[in-house]
């Protein structure tokens, strides 16, 4: 639980009222500290009630442009081995995998399960799209099928197409323009534009794809930028959630810093 309210109330409680102003401050504080405490653990959803719908949503996924690679069945398997489940957890992840790779599955109810499970909290929204995305890529330049099921649920968990691109970025992926060089999420073709598997730097992906800014962006818009993403995917907020969600969302917070201190670096600005 977190102090903060009670230490700053009791600090402007002791500057207006001395010692009886700060205690008075205090017990304020702590009322508001008890009350944004209570609301978080209610609103921190049971770790295990997404196992079902997410490897639902990853087998469907993997399935979604006719066949189900090798690649796809490792990503899952290596995931469920990174979050730990139990063998009655991992029994129902491969049913449910299995479930969702089935011909013509219908993702509606199970991205509506998902968005039911993250509700407000968008902390929970990028990890889960961080694990569908990892689906996604598996095989490279991903099919429209799987990106079409992609946008879908980060609309369902109310994440905007520019997120969801620095989401990609950071997986190494980048936005190539279509015909006209319109900016927006395409599919390939020779109508549209499409993932593709940028060359990487040695300092990582395109920082400003990273905060999802535009390169003439300035300098205040990316400080705004920078510390809205750092704020949702900071992984203290994550609550009671599998260990594998934390390092995902740890390593999404090095790479939006990477990316922030790269840019910094380019316009001299602290």
């Amino acid at each position: 639980m977190s102090f903060s309210y009670t230490l700053w109330f009791a600090f402007f409680g002791l500057i207006i009222g001395h010692l009886p102003g700060a205690i008075t401050g205090a017990v304020v504080g702590f009322i508001f500290d008890n009350l944004r405490y209570t609301q978080r653990k209610n609103a921190t959803p049971e770790a295990g009630g997404f196992v079902g719908p997410l490897f639902t949503l990853l087998g469907a996924v993997a399935k979604s442009d006719g066949r189900v690679s090798e690649q796809e069945i490792a990503i899952a398997e290596r995931l469920m081995t990174r979050m730990n489940l139990s063998a009655e957890l991992r029994k129902q992840a491969v049913t449910s995998f299995n479930v969702g790779k089935q011909p013509e599955f219908d993702v509606t109810q199970t991205i509506a399960a998902l968005r039911n499970w993250v509700g407000m909290r968008r902390d929970h929204a990028f990890p889960v799209l961080d694990v569908v995305i990892e689906t996604v890529l598996a095989e490279g330049n991903p099919a429209p099928e799987k990106m079409a099921i992609l946008r879908q649920l980060a609309f369902a968990l109310r994440i905007s197409d520019m997120e969801l691109m620095a989401l990609m970025a950071m997986k190494g992926y980048a936005w190539n323009a279509g015909a006209g060089g319109r900016r927006g999420y395409g599919y390939g073709g020779a109508a549209g534009g499409g993932y593709v598997p940028p060359q990487r730097t040695p300092q990582g992906p395109d920082p400003y794809a990273v905060l999802g800014i535009e390169r003439n962006a300035d300098d205040r818009a990316v400080k705004r930028a920078y510390r809205k993403l750092i704020s949702e995917h900071h992984p203290d907020r994550l609550g009671d959630l599998p260990e594998d969600m934390r390092k995902r969302a740890e390593s999404r917070a090095s790479e939006i810093n990477a990316a922030y201190d790269r840019i910094k670096e380019q316009r001299g600005f602290k």
